[in-house]
């Protein structure tokens, strides 16, 4: 069951024109990619000097063109292998650079729990991606998972903008922990049927 807490797609109501904005103004969705992940690097760099607010309103608003590549590759026809590797990398320098900025701020401040807290998401969010990439490496499609990156996105934003790091570190990184196993469990069940089905041990 693919029990997520946001969907997985912004309605195309609100996309479309959006997308078709871009596409006459000529940009491309390389451009926009590349622009999440500096807004991103900005909004990690806002962090550790402590303007959290501004940072967490950055990182929404950099995210946001996550939803728009794509969406804007396939209206222009360029979606592309290199594209989808393209963004799915840049995303995840993107996320990592922000719990850096994160840590880099609890760490000048002794706080060393929240430095803590942000390795632990790291990790957690990188291995949510990580599973996911090993289990379509072979053959499994997996798109399940509770906290995904939207939701992992839209809560580092509120924790910034509302200056409770503490509490949504806490969540991000034991709802990312356990997003991947969820992700492990199921590719697990997954390959296992298959492997029984064809007579593979």
């Amino acid at each position: 069951m693919n029990w997520r807490l946001l969907p997985a797609h912004a309605p195309a109501a609100v996309i479309d024109p959006a997308v078709r904005v871009l596409a006459a103004l000529r940009i491309t969705p390389t451009m926009l990619t590349t622009a999440g992940l500096a807004g991103n690097a900005a909004a990690a760099l806002l962090t550790a000097r402590g303007a959290l607010l501004a940072a967490g309103v950055l990182v929404l608003a950099a995210s946001t063109l996550d939803l728009l590549d794509g969406a804007l590759a396939r209206a222009t026809d360029r979606a592309s292998r290199f594209g989808a590797l393209y963004d799915s990398t840049l995303d995840r320098i993107s996320e990592a650079a922000v719990l850096f900025g994160i840590a880099w701020y609890a760490i000048a401040r002794g706080q060393r729990e929240l430095a803590l807290l942000a390795f632990a998401a790291v990790v957690g969010s990188l291995l949510v991606s990580y599973v996911r990439a090993r289990a379509e490496g072979l053959g499994l499609a997996l798109r399940d998972g509770l906290f995904t990156r939207s939701e992992r996105v839209v809560l580092t934003g509120a924790a910034l903008i509302t200056g409770w790091l503490r509490l949504g570190l806490w969540l991000l990184a034991v709802l990312a922990l356990l997003t991947a196993l969820q992700r492990l469990w199921i590719a697990s069940r997954a390959l296992l049927a298959e492997d029984a089905a064809t007579g593979r041990r």
